[in-house]
């Protein structure tokens, strides 16, 4: 009976495993294709966005559902309803012949996404007592850090020798094969609570959080003082707050924020949202600088991304079982450590800064991201009731995927803004009024003219030209380092909130059905 018990399990792990593969390493494939994609459709890059920004914002107003949608349907036809949009979406993307038509596949891949990883992470909460979540987990990190392993490199590799449409083509009979054992394998963990659709709930929160992801995603490329940014924070923060009071009255509310009134469930939220801001805003910064500053290739970039993400792929079942025995607050400080100390090394990038050396920071700050991403999270989850657990991974999702969304928007804003402010100063230094300077470039003309075989001018302007490109690049470089530094003080933030965390053993039996 043990053995058929363990059979069921496994096959019950092997398909959720599969389907949360499926979804994040389309994810990580699209990133390196965006070049391409603007040249397919002959969009700007900043419409070419919204292929990422849409998925966010779908995935943001779905997460806070999810509780909802697992009590009223079960977790069996949820799943496959959510991997059914989700090849759906794969199929409209992969045929797409008009940039619209390719972002309404993608609104429609990200309709199922956003609803299958809470669905997994609700079954493991379900059918693994606490003393035994850490090792699961730990096979649930192991399909999260393999996709984005494989993810860019295989895309590089693609995108360099063949048509990008590859990448939406191969992951549709791997969606189909996962629904096929889906139907044969799945069944309804939990048991259905048929709770009450609270209308005005769904409103406030798709209103709330579909604005306040898109004012903190538009961020970036508008600035902060943008009306637009301005107004849809505004109308986010108004929505979001309305949708709070709504659900403390309600006694089903659509998504529970009395889960906060648990303290390490709120500290492990914390420190989860801490990192993935880190997390997000760095995975951003790092292409920008092999890509555009030092011009390595993406297949390159992605090769450089590989040994870290490989690392965090076998830390995952490692970190799990340490944590079954000690507990996330000794994983979370080591790690936080060893993160926010590799964060900072990378604020000292310059022009020369070798491959190696960024591989070698890359996959340190991987070794300490691997001790935190499940082990927190999961040490929070553990204090829930089991009645709880559906609620408690939604909230933890919702506040990762805002926080994903602030981080990126306020590194790459921070990078923005003092790249600008490094331009300017290195045109305070190349002024007319700086003698050296024009002695300098006078020299620099001239050994250009005699080169090229063109007028002095011709020589000075050439040669103020590349001085000009020169600084734009050295800014560029030295943007990105501020942006890690505010990266660095992110990471001892959440470092100070780790240590306030603690063991949350409930003894309770759980049966898997």
């Amino acid at each position: 009976m043990a053995n058929a018990d363990n059979a069921h399990l496994g096959r019950t792990l092997t398909v959720l495993l599969l389907g949360t593969f499926i979804a994040i390493l389309n994810q990580t494939l699209l990133n390196v294709a965006i070049p391409h994609l603007m040249n397919e459709f002959n969009v700007s890059a900043t419409t070419v966005q919204w292929l990422s920004t849409a998925y966010l914002l779908v995935n943001g107003v779905l997460i806070p559902l999810t509780a909802y949608l697992i009590g009223s349907f079960g977790t069996r036809g949820l799943f496959i309803s959510a991997m059914g949009l989700f090849t759906a979406g794969s199929v409209l993307c992969a045929v797409s012949t008009t940039f619209p038509l390719m972002l309404f596949g993608r609104i429609i891949q990200a309709c199922g996404a956003g609803i299958i990883m809470p669905v997994v992470m609700n079954v493991f909460l379900t059918v693994f007592p606490p003393e035994k979540r850490g090792r699961a987990m730990g096979m649930m990190g192991i399909a999260i850090m393999f996709a984005p392993a494989i993810g860019p490199t295989l895309s590089g590799w693609i995108v360099e020798n063949y048509t990008w449409r590859i990448l939406f083509f191969m992951v549709i009979p791997l969606a189909v094969l996962d629904i096929l054992f889906a139907y044969k394998w799945l069944g309804n963990v939990s048991k259905l609570t048929n709770p009450k659709f609270d209308f005005w709930g769904v409103v406030f929160s798709t209103i709330g959080f579909g604005t306040l992801l898109y004012g903190f995603s538009s961020a970036g490329d508008k600035g902060w003082e943008s009306m637009t940014v301005l107004v849809s924070l505004f109308i986010g923060a108004v929505f979001i707050l309305l949708f709070v009071l709504r659900e403390l009255r309600l006694d089903e509310p659509l998504l529970e924020f009395r889960v906060f009134k648990y303290d390490i469930f709120t500290i492990s939220t914390i420190v989860g949202a801490v990192v993935t801001m880190v997390l997000f805003g760095a995975m951003l910064l790092l292409p920008i600088y092999l890509q555009n500053i030092r011009g390595y290739t993406p297949l390159q970039s992605g090769l450089l991304l590989l040994p870290g993400a490989i690392l965090m792929g076998i830390m995952s079942p490692i970190s799990g079982v340490i944590f079954d025995k000690i507990g996330a607050r000794p994983l979370a400080i080591v790690g936080l450590i060893i993160t926010a100390v590799s964060t900072f090394e990378f604020s000292k990038l310059t022009a020369d800064t070798t491959y190696s050396h960024i591989l070698f920071l890359y996959t340190v700050r991987s070794f300490g991201m691997s001790l935190l991403m499940m082990s927190v999270q999961t040490e929070g989850l553990n204090q829930l009731p089991l009645h709880l657990s559906a609620h408690g991974t939604a909230m933890s999702n919702t506040m990762r995927q805002v926080a994903g969304s602030i981080g990126t928007a306020l590194l790459v804003t921070v990078m923005s803004t003092r790249t600008t402010i490094h331009v300017a100063d290195a045109a305070n230094h190349v002024s007319a009024a700086n003698p050296v300077i024009v002695e300098n470039m006078n020299a620099i003309g001239q050994n250009i003219a005699v080169m090229a075989g063109v007028p002095p001018e011709t020589g000075y302007a050439i040669g103020l030209q590349m001085v000009y490109g020169l600084s734009l690049k050295n800014a560029s470089i030295q943007g990105i380092d501020d942006a890690f530094i505010v990266a660095t003080w992110i990471a001892l933030a959440g470092l100070i909130f780790s240590l306030f965390l603690r063991r949350a053993r409930r003894p309770r039996k759980t049966r898997v059905k």
